[in-house]
């Protein structure tokens, strides 16, 4: 840490990865807590390192200066040491700026999140500036993004095995090379497509089972659908994710009369939009706005801890929030759709150069990842909302 880095943090606000404080007491039990609190929140949170300045006055970011001889690494590590499970990496740095002595907690980026506080068995994030305690469904995004669980693998103990089609289970097996009429619930259960909590109790739909081919998926998971809004008129789809991708992309091609757009890249982002997705997120779904300009694919999800957004759009192989069902679509849809799904977004880049700039962004404070597609009227786009 130098003085040009630390000028270039003072000039930004109080965030998820930044904070300021007047000075930092570690004398009872109840501050050093205070302080692991906030590193672990940083560490949990979306993005890469966090920094705690101590010495800067938390609203007018007024430089108080601090004695460097109360702020030993050493005891601050350890305090975050006996405190989090597992520890959180950081390191400690004094600036002079101004003629004072500011000090900077460095927050690494973490490779082993979530982070508890051994002491309570709470997980903490950072909600804007302010440290919280994490809900239940970010507890399992935390676990889901860093491998630890499958989402799509939960069992509907409350479903019965009659809410999946199985003419379409049977479609999926011929794709395996496996002829059958009447799968076994072992091969099933083997496949994650159903479960049973105890060996006594019945067969129930997974999530992942449910979600590929459930019957009317949104019923139970009402967050499951994809809204496209063109011209103040909206449309609904729901259904499982084949159904979905299906109807929205003929839906798509109706309302954009021309040939010449490319669609099949714009299916693709939506056919992203719909493996990437935060299946925990139970608060949106997939919203598609469509104006004169562009066509804006708002998905739950922001992107998970190892992607940024050069990576995602330029990488062969980017990290998935749901490597389960990336797995099954790729030998379930006929169409192939989610084989380019593996290549990145480079492509739909290159698909829309002769129309404009295709812009993806990340907004992890709200849980998205838009695109944005590009509209020109000059190649004879005419979007017709009454189809």
């Amino acid at each position: 840490m130098d003085c040009y880095k630390l000028k270039r943090l003072l000039k930004k606000e109080e965030g998820p990865k930044i904070d300021f404080k007047a000075a930092l007491n570690l004398s009872t039990e109840g501050e050093k807590k205070e302080l692991t609190k906030d590193v672990i929140a940083m560490a949990n949170s979306r993005g890469g390192r966090g920094y705690i300045l101590l010495g800067i006055e938390d609203k007018t970011k007024k430089i108080l200066g601090i004695d460097p001889k109360g702020y030993k690494e050493e005891q601050i590590q350890q305090i975050i040491y006996n405190r989090c499970d597992p520890p959180v990496p950081i390191s400690v740095d004094f600036v002079q700026l101004e003629g004072k002595t500011v000090g900077v907690i460095t927050v690494y980026k973490s490779s082993h999140k979530p982070h508890q506080m051994i002491q309570n068995g709470a997980f903490y994030i950072r909600r804007g500036s302010t440290t919280d305690i994490a809900r239940r469904g970010e507890i399992a995004n935390l676990f889901q993004e860093n491998g630890l669980m499958t989402y799509e693998t939960v069992i509907l103990k409350n479903l019965g095995m009659e809410e999946l089609d199985f003419t379409l289970i049977k479609d999926y097996f011929k794709t395996l090379n496996v002829i059958s009429d009447n799968p076994s619930d072992l091969i099933l259960e083997a496949l994650g497509i159903i479960g049973q909590k105890s060996e006594t109790e019945k067969y129930h739909p997974t999530i992942g089972g449910l979600l590929l081919f459930g019957k009317n998926p949104s019923l139970y998971l009402p967050h499951v659908y994809i809204k496209v809004v063109c011209n103040g008129e909206t449309r609904m789809f729901f259904g499982n994710i084949l159904k979905m991708l299906d109807d929205v992309s003929g839906y798509m091609r109706s309302i954009i009369k021309t040939e010449r757009y490319p669609f099949n890249a714009l299916e693709e982002v939506i056919a992203n939009a719909l493996v990437h997705r935060d299946y925990l997120d139970v608060t949106k779904g997939i919203v598609i706005t469509v104006t004169e300009k562009n066509i804006e694919v708002s998905n739950p999800g922001a992107l998970i801890a190892n992607n940024s957004v050069y990576s995602f759009s330029r990488e062969n192989n980017p990290d998935r929030r749901n490597p389960w069902l990336y797995q099954r679509l790729l030998t379930l849809d006929p169409k192939r759709r989610f084989m380019k799904s593996g290549l990145g977004m480079k492509r739909v880049k290159i698909s829309f150069k002769e129309i404009g700039t295709v812009k993806f962004i990340n907004i992890g404070s709200q849980n998205l990842f838009k695109v944005l597609l590009p509209i020109e009227a000059t190649q004879g786009v005419n979007i017709d909302t009454k189809s």
